[in-house]
């Protein structure tokens, strides 16, 4: 990734003073680690008439890759091998401005000890983007960069020269050209600005963000033609945070207005003095729905298929109605933490005539599973492999057959909605795949089906009433002609 800035000078004040202002010197080559490779610090041109200074990122794909592991899979978009073959470490984004911050630093905020009085006058400025992802294209480039003073150049970059009939890329080529702006404001602005136009972030975003697009776009972004785009996108289009930037710009503008501090714009609602009440949080609200559901179809005998750490089995005991409980797992260790957790070791006779733990795998039929009344697949389906599911869909419904089954797991279409999780990403590492509202219920339809069940679908959580709710529960009984013939 390449970015240049050029500025003009005189004798009375040389183009030279850029070094200073940059705080780096033009007579060095300097290099710069960063989380994603290496940023070099160059000057081609350096006298009392023009110099320009230039900023390479060599991004390394490598470890690009590894530090996104955990974060999902199949879900982003650019997963596995296309994350070493792609354009992305030869095109501006959120990398480039997480550099430029970073190298600059200093600039950006405007400070400079050898020439204080030139880090706050504006300078003849040259900014250029050799190749810039534009999700918009170059007319909303000239609508971000222009109403800052810019005048601004976007050339779309051919598919390929040799092909000109396939049409532009994505990509332009920008030059920005101000005479009116000072250098911090000329990196704050391309800081908040490239990851826009790339519409995309590499890295975690979190309520920390907001402070950022605050602090880089003081000045500037609570009046811009364009804010709403801006802060949707520099916030991935996390809708609790985008809120919260659009509430505080909007009390820095009536601030400006009044001529007055925010702090007393934002004086009119008192501290709230009583606790609020904490959410209950999903998982338990899950375990909840999972034994109402048990009690509902009065099963005493319970299976739990993929038990894990053994949470639900320990919701289990504590009711009496529910005579005997099987938690099973593929994972040894899974089973030994379960153990602990219900400290099967200093449990009662009577309680542990209750209890058993053992070693299973859903991949294939295992007559121990036979003959209970209920069976629980609780976030288990969306740990295997597509592939795989017909090999679990037969070992529970079609061999050990219980005459309720319960499967719960998450619905992606609600991960929108929280706030820390990046785009295309999916809720744990381990995911092979999450459904939408439809695809669950289309494969729960198939399943009941094929084997004689009825399904009916739960929400749990809270019911969003545009993406649903963060969990979504099938609950399968067997037709009652089918649970006759099994007796």
């Amino acid at each position: 990734m390449f970015l240049t800035i050029s500025t003009t000078g005189t004798p009375e004040r040389p183009a030279t003073d850029l070094g200073f202002l940059l705080h780096k010197h033009p007579d060095k080559a300097q290099a710069f680690s960063t989380s994603y490779g290496k940023a070099h610090v160059v000057y081609p041109e350096a006298d009392a008439e023009r110099c320009t200074a230039a900023l390479l990122l060599e991004v390394d794909a490598v470890a690009l890759v590894r530090r996104g592991k955990g974060k999902g899979r199949g879900g982003a978009p650019d997963a596995a091998l296309a994350q070493y073959v792609n354009d992305r470490p030869y095109a501006a984004s959120s990398l480039l401005a997480v550099a430029l911050s970073a190298v600059f630093s200093s600039a950006m905020r405007g400070v400079c000890t050898a020439r204080p009085e030139r880090a706050g006058q504006p300078l003849p400025l040259r900014v250029e983007v050799p190749a810039l992802p534009a999700r918009g294209g170059p007319d909303l480039v000239r609508n971000l960069f222009a109403p800052l003073g810019w005048a601004v150049t976007a050339e779309p970059v051919a598919l390929d020269a040799e092909f000109p009939e396939w049409g532009d890329s994505r990509y332009v080529g920008l030059v920005l050209e101000s005479e009116t702006l000072t250098l911090a404001e000329a990196l704050r602005h391309l800081y908040v600005l490239l990851p826009v136009l790339d519409d995309a972030k590499h890295y975690w975003v979190a309520s920390d963000e907001v402070d950022k697009l605050l602090r880089a776009g003081e000045g500037w972004l609570p009046a811009h033609p364009e804010q709403k785009l801006i802060t949707s996108r520099y916030l991935s289009r996390r809708w609790s945070l985008t809120r919260e930037a659009t509430e505080r710009l909007e009390l820095v503008r009536l601030a400006e207005a009044d001529d007055s501090g925010v702090e007393e714009i934002d004086n009119a609602v008192e501290a709230e003095t009583e606790t609020e009440e904490k959410p209950t949080p999903l998982a338990v609200q899950r375990r909840d729905a999972i034994v109402d559901a048990l009690k509902t179809s009065g099963a005493a005998r319970v299976l739990d298929l993929g038990c894990g750490q053994g949470q639900l089995v320990q919701a289990l005991l504590k009711d009496t109605r529910f005579t005997e409980i099987v938690g099973t797992d593929v994972s040894m260790r899974a089973l030994t933490i379960a153990g602990r957790r219900l400290k099967l070791d200093r449990m009662g006779e009577r309680q542990a005539s209750r209890v058993q733990l053992f070693q299973s795998s859903l991949a294939y039929t295992d007559n121990r599973l036979k003959g209970y009344d209920a069976a629980v697949l609780s976030e288990v389906i969306e740990h295997l492999d597509l592939p795989r599911l017909p090999a679990l869909e037969y070992a529970v419904f079609g061999a050990a057959r219980p005459r309720t089954v319960v499967v719960t797991t998450p619905n992606v279409e609600y991960n929108v909605r929280w706030e820390t999780l990046p785009a295309g990403h999916v809720r744990h590492g381990d995911h092979r795949f999450e459904w939408t509202r439809a695809e669950f219920g289309e494969w729960a339809a198939k399943v009941a089906q094929r084997h004689g069940y009825d399904v009916e679908f739960v929400p749990v959580g809270p019911d969003d009433p545009e993406v649903g709710p963060p969990t979504q529960m099938a609950v399968f009984r067997m037709t009652t002609a089918k649970e006759e013939k099994a007796a």
